[in-house]
């Protein structure tokens, strides 16, 4: 090889080098020519968390990744910044798909997807149940029947098909067992009619309190559910109806009742009723070592368990309406009041009352207490309780519409801390509150008037329709 083409291959080499070298740094650090704006942008990345796992992941209708086996993620780097159609697929799932905006230099994070059940089967659980009463532990329920006094009895309805007097009774179903055993009917507390009221666990899920009507008499009973059957109930002796139940999480043989404005608490083991706790009420709630109540100034105060230690907690009155019923939701700090249909919310650093929604029919909280869910007869919302810092990025104190119907709402519970179960008429429907892009709703099952009970602790659906209860798969892995 000659000098003159050494030399030549030399400069050849420099100006190569050259020009490869910036390029590569350049793509060392994320940045890529974007055709469509015809300039060079710094990448960014997608995050995905999915459950269940190895689900497809598609990109403007390309598959991109699957996610892994162990942890149901996956990572997606180097994207232009632009919004990019995401749609995550898996036999047996419906579609989980939403425009989400890459930024430069940033990972847009979407980790609480959750698959909806294409085609969720659903199983009889037990027959002729009239309405049930779910433990807050999930692993048991009581059910009451009609008809059939008991199914082992040869009782039967009357010739002309009418039910009997006091010809209800009650079961406790023993969920992790698969067990139901007979636990008390109406027949067995008085000759005279006797009407099923009320049915309310304890907090410990060992024990129920039951409130019937026996002719123009209101009593409760208490049953402790983990002693040996068959179970004695044991007989609430109060002379006047309470306006409110409460077990003291303090002491399971006490309970808070009030009556006449005023709080006593009564020792079902030894029926001691103690004097007034506290007076002047308008309603209470207890949390783990407290009492929250208002008093018919419109002052909310706290105290401990026995009434002693009092502080009153706003500066100016709450307004209150006369013949109106009031009450108090407890998430620690947060403290929520609720007039009727309409939500207050409870102001720390002005210390006054604030209303925050109309009409409100019911209050649940996720279980991460960072949210909470109110709902009404056509719309569902959030407010959120805390700053959330993952995206989507929420500040305390926002509200968010989840959804709006032109058919009734009847039940919402929240199955994970990102997504709502709830049925509207016959069909069953599940919704995300992740509000980039749109709130996706899936349709889970149509049933005939369903009533829906959500298991927390086995992350199962019932439904109570046409007297049958029915209890889905796992839907949550």
């Amino acid at each position: 090889m000659t000098k003159r083409t050494r030399t030549i291959l030399f400069f050849i080499c420099v100006f190569l080098f050259l020009l490869v070298t910036p390029v590569a740094v350049f793509y060392s650090q994320g940045y890529r020519f974007d055709f469509e704006n015809k300039k060079f942008s710094q990448t960014g990345g997608l995050f995905l968390k999915i459950e269940p796992k190895q689900a497809e992941i598609y990109f403007d209708g390309q598959l991109t990744k699957k996610t892994d086996f162990f942890f149901g993620s996956a990572l997606i780097e180097n994207l232009l910044p632009k919004k990019y159609k995401v749609l995550v697929k898996k036999d047996g799932y419906q579609n989980w798909e939403k425009n989400l905006e890459v930024k430069e230099k940033g990972v847009t994070e979407a980790k609480n997807i959750f698959l909806v059940p294409e085609n969720q089967n659903f199983q009889i659980l037990v027959k002729g149940v009239k309405d049930l009463f779910l433990a807050s532990d999930g692993r048991k329920m009581v059910l009451k029947k009609e008809k059939d006094y008991n199914p082992l009895a040869t009782s039967s309805p009357s010739p002309t098909g009418e039910r009997a007097p006091n010809d209800w009774y009650l079961t406790l179903f023993d969920l992790e067992r698969n067990v139901e055993s007979f636990l008390i009917g109406g027949k067995d507390f008085s000759k005279k009619q006797v009407d099923f009221l009320n049915l309310q666990w304890f907090l410990d899920s060992k024990k129920i309190i039951l409130e019937v009507a026996v002719g123009e008499e209101q009593r409760y009973f208490i049953f402790e559910l983990d002693k040996p059957f068959p179970v004695s109930p044991i007989s609430l002796d109060l002379k006047e109806v309470p306006e409110k139940i409460s077990f003291n999480p303090q002491d399971s043989q006490k309970l808070f009742f009030l009556r006449e404005n005023n709080l006593f608490e009564i020792n079902y083991k030894t029926k001691e009723i103690s004097e007034p706790i506290l007076t002047n009420l308008i309603t209470y709630e207890i949390s783990n070592s407290g009492i929250f109540f208002l008093d018919s100034s419109g002052f909310l105060f706290t105290t401990d368990l026995s009434g002693k230690t009092q502080e009153k907690m706003n500066i100016e009155p709450f307004p209150i309406k006369e013949e109106v019923y009031y009450q108090i939701f407890l998430k620690l700090p947060e403290i929520f009041l609720k007039e009727e249909n309409s939500l207050f919310s409870f102001e720390s650093e002005s210390k006054s009352f604030k209303k925050i929604f109309e009409p409100v029919k019911e209050i649940k909280f996720s279980d991460d207490l960072k949210k909470m869910m109110f709902f009404n007869d056509y719309e569902v919302w959030i407010v959120y309780l805390e700053d959330i810092l993952e995206q989507p990025s929420k500040k305390v104190g926002e509200l968010q519409l989840i959804a709006r119907f032109s058919e009734k709402i009847d039940n919402v519970f929240w199955i994970t801390n990102h997504y709502l179960i709830f049925n509207l008429g016959d069909k069953i429907k599940i919704a995300e509150i992740d509000d980039r892009d749109k709130i996706q709703i899936w349709d889970l099952v149509s049933i005939k008037e369903p009533k829906i009970f959500w298991n927390q602790n086995s992350k199962e659906l019932y439904i109570l329709s046409k007297e049958n209860l029915y209890k889905s798969e796992k839907i949550i892995k």
